[in-house]
């Protein structure tokens, strides 16, 4: 196992040996876009994805194949570059795939933006290819290991049976909608507004379950991270429900609670900011204080 760090600079040597491989020129100048799971760079006309370990493979080869079959679909989302390896390269056991690099945004993306490509996402016949069931929890282990002497371990081991017991819960839920391929990650961060519209982004999530999941998101960003009434009623007027109204809804939005505080973990070595956050996620979580604002990480 490589117990190098992943932060930028460990991010941006991976990035010099993929272009390497690839036969492309030396990404000098690149720009850090994103560091979380993956570690996200521009570079010329190309985004470069980094993967934190080997253990994303799978999936990065999934999101290359779905992209493809989104653009297949006449789906506004991103592309894999044409000119660059069509399946992850796998540098030091780390996934590294490269995408098309979109124009400069013309403006930021709404909840409403969200809406009409989560129309048109859940409208889609299901794949060919073999897509998962939405997951919330899979990484929470993942997660807390990473954080391993970082955080109290009464958190993480409190964040542990939280996730079996909203796994079991989620795996009985009844849904409203018809099942089939989801984002998986519905935020209006993974929307780019171009020049000619709204782009769906970070397909990597992409799943087939409840569409509910990509609902619930938004419902829980309202209610933790302040997204305005007005927004919100945007969101679930462009989708035409709001996924408060069904009786899951607790579940779906407990479960991704547990999962976005988990998340948080994996930043905590060396970033007091991240601990600090962890702490103020768990800590309401334990209290049962839906109020408590969380802070965008």
């Amino acid at each position: 196992m490589n117990d190098t760090p992943f932060d930028e600079a460990r991010a941006r040597a991976l990035l010099h040996t993929a272009c390497a491989e690839a036969g492309l020129p030396r990404p000098d100048g690149a720009r850090l876009l994103a560091l979380g799971e993956n570690a996200v760079l521009a570079v010329d006309r190309l985004v470069v994805k980094i993967g934190r370990g080997r253990d994303l493979l799978e999936r990065a080869e999934r999101e290359l194949r779905i992209a493809a079959w989104l653009a297949e679909q006449g789906v506004p989302a991103t592309r894999p570059a044409e000119d660059a390896p069509q399946l992850p390269l796998l540098v030091d056991g780390h996934p590294v795939t490269f995408w098309q690099r979109l124009p400069e945004a013309v403006r930021p993306a709404e909840p409403a933006d969200l809406a009409v490509l989560l129309r048109t996402i859940h409208q889609l016949p299901a794949p060919p290819v073999p897509l998962p069931r939405r997951d919330l929890l899979s990484g929470v282990e993942r997660w807390l290991r990473a954080a391993e002497g970082h955080v109290d371990p009464a958190d993480a081991a409190y964040l542990r049976a939280r996730r079996d017991g909203y796994a079991e819960a989620a795996a009985e839920l009844a849904p409203h909608l018809p099942t089939g391929p989801i984002h998986g990650d519905a935020l209006p961060r993974n929307v780019h507004i171009g020049p000619q519209g709204p782009v769906l982004l970070d397909l990597e999530t992409f799943s087939g379950d409840l569409r509910e999941h990509d609902l619930v998101v938004m419902a829980l960003s309202h209610d933790r991270y302040g997204v305005p009434d007005h927004a919100y009623r945007a969101f679930t007027d462009g989708y035409g429900w709001d996924v408060r109204e069904w009786p899951g809804c607790s579940v779906l939005r407990g479960a991704r609670e547990t999962a976005s505080a988990s998340w948080v973990a994996q930043h905590t070595p060396g970033n007091p900011a991240a601990l600090s956050e962890f702490r103020r996620r768990v800590a309401s979580l334990r209290a049962g204080d839906s109020s408590v604002r969380w802070h965008p990480f």
